[in-house]
């Protein structure tokens, strides 16, 4: 069973208000006695001294300059100590708890000098005290001052330690947010180029094999069956591509069929040649080993090229399938069909997805009409 983490218990705003008010309730319980048995001089400097700490957490420096300033005038009237000196230490803290560093270091310093002040007002009717006595004193109460800046400093560094690992959580959880979102547009797009190449190899074969049948058969009926075959073939192969992609989308993981390899070459090929299309080829025996990855990649660069050959050569075009490893696995799909005359503008679907899918593995492609004739596509995929 998983541990629950615990919480340390803090204060929210309407937690921190109603202390400060019960606080500056508790160290005023003296002053009515003082306001009526005592001095109301007194009284009254023990009320500006301590009142002013309810604001202590938002406006430190103005409530401790009230409460020095306070302290000030009691050095000049008063030639005691009062119960509303705890207000200093209180606001040297608060300073240095919830103000700059700049402020901090001036109200301990004010700290200081009032220490020092008031060792010598409150030992000055005492005339047989000596300097040990004065250095004690001011000692005593100056450790009571730089014990309350270092409390308070020390809350402030933990408090800064605190948000920093939250904002660096909260920004972390973005990124996450924001790579997932990313990695998701990238899968939609892996499966837009899949789709394309199945849906483009497929229907381009169908739509080559029925027009071929249809102008042939007038003349011939009997040539009409070997392309229905194939028609139907590569129909079915469309409609099973189909199917394990849409199986893999519904369940993410799950049963599928192998992807291609260059070991599936010769039988992409082969199928080309049975929908029509003259194809040499010159494929390396064994082929090279080289990752998933780069199989695919390559697989579906001569996919799509040979599906162009059959859109755009035009009729009796001849294709050229070439494989081999030269510092990389280098690709190449000609033919000698149309060429600069087929329509073409470099931004075609297909083109675009064996580009993005040959950039993926660090390589490049080239494609375009070559100068003799026909039409050529170069891909080198680093191994």
């Amino acid at each position: 069973m998983a541990r629950q983490v615990r919480h340390p218990f803090r204060l929210g705003p309407r937690g921190e208000r109603w202390f400060d008010v019960a606080l500056v309730g508790f160290l005023l319980l003296p002053v009515p006695v003082f306001l009526i048995w005592g001095s109301r001089v007194e009284a009254l400097l023990m009320l500006v001294q301590i009142a002013p700490l309810v604001f202590r957490r938002r406006h430190p420096t103005a409530v401790f300059a009230v409460v020095a300033a306070a302290c000030g005038v009691q050095a000049l009237l008063v030639d005691e100590p009062l119960w509303g000196q705890v207000a200093v230490p209180v606001g040297v803290y608060s300073v240095a708890r919830y103000g700059s560093t700049a402020a901090s270091l001036a109200a301990a310093a004010v700290g200081l000098v009032g220490a020092g002040i008031a060792s010598y007002d409150w030992l000055r009717p005492y005339p047989d005290s000596s300097e040990t006595a004065y250095v004690a004193y001011a000692l005593s109460i100056g450790a009571i001052v730089v014990t309350a800046s270092a409390v308070g400093a020390l809350r402030r560094t933990r408090q800064a330690y605190v948000d920093a690992l939250v904002e660096r959580g909260e920004r972390l959880e973005r990124e996450a947010t924001q790579q997932a979102a990313l990695a998701a547009i990238e899968e939609r797009h892996r499966i837009a180029r899949e789709m394309h190449d199945v849906v483009a190899h497929g229907l381009t074969t169908i739509v080559v094999q029925a027009d071929g049948a249809r102008a042939a058969a007038a003349q011939d009926p009997g040539v009409a069956a070997p392309a229905l075959a194939t028609i139907a073939e590569a129909g079915r192969e469309a409609i099973a591509e189909m199917r394990r992609m849409l199986g893999l989308l519904r369940s993410g993981v799950g049963e599928t069929e192998p992807q291609p390899r260059l070991t599936d070459l010769p039988a992409l090929i082969e199928e080309a040649r049975r929908a029509g299309t003259t194809v040499d080829s010159e494929l390396p025996d064994p082929p090279p080993p080289v990752s998933d990855g780069v199989a695919l990649t390559a697989y579906r660069v001569v996919q799509e090229a040979l599906t162009n050959v059959r859109k755009h050569a035009g009729p009796g075009a001849t294709a050229t399938v070439r494989l081999r490893v030269d510092g990389g696995l280098v690709v190449d799909v000609s033919d000698d069909g149309r060429g600069a005359a087929a329509p073409y503008d470099g931004r075609g679907l297909g083109l675009t997805g064996m580009r993005e899918r040959v950039t993926t593995h660090g390589g490049h492609l080239e494609a375009g009409p070559r100068p003799g004739g026909g039409f050529a596509v170069h891909a080198r995929i680093p191994l």
